[in-house]
């Protein structure tokens, strides 16, 4: 049983509320150690009280992050199809491709083939055979290289390929050796060849850590493990840095101490959230990283994804969900859902599955419930 003591105080002058938790308690479940707090604060747009009229980013990892742990290998055409039907969508940043080795990652084989057809894709649309308002020339694509060999890799697609490419490092020592083949400080040594060299193409580099709340072989991760990576990686230059519940293990509770702490160390700005939904708490746990300023949500098309290093974690929160609770809330995305479900429903077909967006699902089923007149169908 959680028991919380709050004691609320208002500091009108400044526009600030103060939350000052006098006793949080949490219980042994997934190994999570009883802790307190003494307090922290959050600006007028707590949890409760979002602002209207905020934009926040939603970056796309389907392409990657969400075919990578499929056993279907599809073929980079439909691969360029479904960041195509993104663009389409309104999505500005898209993870597309990941170059690592097939050995490891089948799924991502073919990502030189996927680039250079979006690249020749986008070119053709910049050339102005689409309106002045289309989407996909200003549209990020962005891809995983997490060593110097897959950066120079990406970089061979060719110039103008990539807009931007993405390193990771894990706040678990064990993860980091069963996902990486190294400790922590050696994967970061490592990522400081691909950043010095990002310099010299003049290519931004986002950073993720994997294992914010919980790990696969590790009973408890300090938050101080999570500041320590997430300070190294803005240390090399990373502009942007995605904090991953990557087994989806965290609590809205845990996501507000945990962004509490990080907020000390990184710019809001630069912070952004990357949750799992394994255990159902990826929405709520994002309504609670907006309380806290972020404006920056990682997510997947039709809830696609996982960790083939982490036993049991299901798909990212779904992309179609989070554009669905920010309509909701008056907050803005640029995102069209009815055409992210659509794309959804492709991908969904080409690898026969079920869609892991409850949003998705019931939009799909209501479009499906009626013919052209506008009649249900019998």
């Amino acid at each position: 049983i959680h028991i919380y003591e709050i004691q609320y105080r208002a500091m009108s002058a400044m526009n600030f509320r103060r939350y000052r938790f006098l006793s949080i308690r949490t219980g042994p479940c997934f190994g999570h150690t009883r802790r307190s707090i003494q307090s922290f604060s959050t600006s007028t747009s707590s949890v409760f009280n979002v602002k209207k009229n905020i934009k926040v980013k939603i970056v796309e990892v389907g392409p990657r992050d969400g075919l990578q742990n499929e056993t279907k290998v599809l073929s980079p055409r439909t691969k360029v199809h479904l960041v195509q039907k993104l663009v389409e969508a309104g999505c500005k940043h898209i993870e597309t491709a990941s170059f690592v080795s097939p050995k490891w990652v089948p799924a991502m084989a073919s990502s030189s083939e996927v680039m250079t057809g979006l690249h020749e894709w986008r070119l053709n649309r910049a050339r102005g055979e689409n309106d002045k308002n289309d989407p996909a020339p200003s549209t990020v694509f962005s891809v995983l290289t997490p060593n110097i060999k897959g950066f120079e890799d990406a970089m061979n697609c060719g110039k103008g390929v990539v807009d931007e490419v993405a390193i990771f490092a894990a706040a678990s020592e064990s993860f980091s050796q069963k996902n990486l083949g190294c400790s922590i400080d050696s994967s970061i040594e490592k990522f400081a060849k691909v950043t010095e060299k990002s310099k010299e193409y003049g290519i931004p580099v986002r950073g993720y850590v994997s294992c914010v709340m919980g790990c696969p072989y590790e009973e408890n991760i300090e938050v101080s493990n999570v500041v320590r990576v997430a300070e190294r990686l803005m240390e090399l230059g990373c502009h942007e840095i995605s904090l991953g519940d990557t087994i989806g293990v965290g609590t809205p509770e845990q996501t507000i101490q945990l962004l509490a702490e990080v907020k000390m160390a990184l710019d809001t700005e630069m912070i952004a959230v990357h949750f799992h939904d394994t255990y159902g708490q990826a929405l709520v746990n994002i309504y609670a990283a907006l309380g806290e300023g972020i404006r920056t949500i990682d997510s997947s098309v039709a809830g696609l994804g996982g960790c083939p290093y982490a036993a049991g974690a299901s798909g990212n929160v779904a992309t179609e969900d989070v554009v669905y609770m920010l309509n909701g809330m008056g907050l803005e995305c640029g995102i069209d859902l009815p055409k992210l479900v659509q794309a959804g429903e492709f991908i969904l077909d080409e690898l026969d599955k079920e869609s892991n967006s409850k949003c998705g699902i019931a939009i799909a089923a209501k479009s499906n419930s009626f013919d052209g007149t506008g009649k249900v169908c019998a």
